[in-house]
């Protein structure tokens, strides 16, 4: 199961609030998991140099083809910018037809309290995806 540490691309200022993203993503099919792996690893290297990052982490459980990405930015602005610029937005696109469940979710920490951890960040999504089904809807 590959992690990739927390990296910090830019220095937070301090006494600010950051806008924290943690995802769970799941492929339709194991053949299709190199190619997202691969991918990620593009947008890895995209959100190391993207303004306004604070820190990512990026945890890949290849054999079950999920993957969990953890990000905290600035604002939600920085964060909307790095996913419509390249090479994110071309991954996201490219790959969207062997993209099974996803989970989304969002809040805001000070970021005296970076780096969040992945223990936090999985406990927030599940609490998502019980909410998304209880709304009878899937996960987002």
């Amino acid at each position: 199961m590959p992690t990739l540490p927390w990296t910090t691309p830019n220095p937070a200022r301090p006494d600010t609030t950051a806008f924290v993203m943690a995802s769970r993503l799941e492929v339709k099919s194991g053949k299709h998991t190199p190619r997202f792996f691969l991918k990620s690893l593009s947008a890895w290297g995209q959100v190391r140099k993207a303004p306004g990052a604070l820190g990512a982490s990026l945890e890949a459980q290849l054999l079950k083809g999920v993957f969990y990405t953890l990000s905290a930015w600035e604002d939600k602005d920085a964060l909307y910018t790095y996913a419509r610029t390249e090479p994110h937005k071309s991954v996201m696109t490219g790959l969207r037809s062997v993209m099974g469940a996803s989970t989304f979710t969002f809040w805001e920490v000070p970021v005296s309290q970076l780096p969040i951890t992945w223990e936090d960040a999985k406990r927030r999504i599940e609490a998502q995806e019980r909410e998304d089904a209880a709304q009878g809807g899937q996960s987002r």
